[in-house]
């Protein structure tokens, strides 16, 4: 009986090589250089999760949050981490070409604006007459008048300069500027590059404390992949879902495949990145109630509106548009508790 038995297992396996040598292939764009932050994506494909949903995922570092989105309208990839708020923008501009987000990862956006502590700027109204500097067309940058609307500032008493993102923290340091427009994921290890204290020595005023309620980066697919491939894209979304799970728990395990997919990192510095992302960015109220990975919908609307009149859109998407949660997992499946190890 054991021969016919093994025979009988080997049809078996035969019978499932050619699904297996099928696998769909995916492009995946990073949104910057290799980060901390990164982890869900790189756990998912260190450790198999996407081989074991059927995909054969390429992943490669990225261009900025806002270029993963002209990268994969631009059909050199398939899916990405990305900023929603400018999923928005080209989804205004051109409807039905902008991907989709399918996996809400930062629903606390990294907007702020930082000062030294020297500048004696304490409350919104203290910009007046201020000097303030950050990269063009950056979303903290572009957002700042509406910040200013909302928050009954006279923009035309603040001077404002353009530089690049490598000079926000050295100018600030200098006192060439009294604040810089910037994501706080990124200025803060700046900060401590450049032997400053940012929790010390600097105050942040963040975009979301002060009306700006926004969302940021997720995961995001290209319509074509949406309509040509949609279990794909359930496979996608559920392979990030467990690593994010994952993430929140077991940072060495996180840090293991970064470094695997990036041995030039430096791994303690990421590692706070990586808190960083799960404590200030991955951890909105809301998650209790709709898990990791959704969003609220009449949050999102707002946000709509508070970027259509930062960009000057004539065009305000549906909130359909920019966000698809038929592809996640149940609710129960998606519970994010986050567990700092030391």
């Amino acid at each position: 009986m054991t021969p016919i038995f093994k025979a009988a297992t080997l049809a078996v396996v035969t019978a499932f090589v050619p699904a297996l040598a099928t696998a769909t292939d995916i492009r995946f764009t990073l949104g910057w250089k290799t980060q901390g932050s990164d982890a869900p994506f790189l756990l998912a494909l260190s450790n198999g999760y996407f081989a074991e949903e059927g995909l054969n995922v390429t992943i490669d570092q990225g261009e900025g949050s806002a270029a993963t989105v002209t990268r994969i309208m631009g059909g050199a990839y398939d899916a990405g981490f990305g900023d929603i708020n400018a999923i928005i923008q080209n989804a205004a501009q051109r409807p039905g070409e902008a991907p989709v987000m399918v996996y809400q990862l930062w629903n606390r956006p990294p907007f702020a604006i930082v000062t030294p502590k020297s500048a004696g700027i304490e409350t919104p109204a203290d910009f007046e007459g201020k000097t303030l500097g950050g990269a063009q067309g950056t979303p903290t940058t572009r957002l700042f008048p509406v910040f200013a609307e909302m928050n009954g500032i006279d923009i035309s008493t603040i001077s404002q300069e353009s530089m690049a993102p490598n000079l926000q923290e050295p100018m600030l340091i200098r006192g060439d500027i009294d604040g810089a427009f910037v994501f706080t994921i990124t200025s803060w290890f700046n900060l401590i590059a450049n032997r400053q204290n940012p929790a010390e020595d600097f105050n942040w005023f963040q975009f979301e404390d002060y009306g700006m309620d926004l969302y940021s980066n997720g995961l995001m697919v290209s319509r074509g992949l949406i309509a040509d491939k949609p279990e794909a894209v359930a496979g996608l979304v559920r392979a990030v879902n467990r690593a994010t799970l994952e993430v929140a728990t077991n940072q060495e395990a996180a840090m293991d495949a970064i470094m695997a997919f990036d041995n030039l990192v430096d791994r303690e510095n990421e590692r706070a990145r990586l808190n960083f992302a799960l404590t200030n960015l991955m951890n909105a109220p809301e998650t209790d109630e709709i898990g990791m990975g959704d969003l609220v919908d009449e949050r999102l609307a707002r946000s709509i509106e508070i970027v259509a009149q930062g960009y000057d859109l004539e065009r305000l998407p549906e909130a359909s548009e920019i966000f698809d949660r038929s592809f996640l997992p149940p609710v129960e499946a998606r519970s994010f508790i986050v567990e700092i190890s030391d």
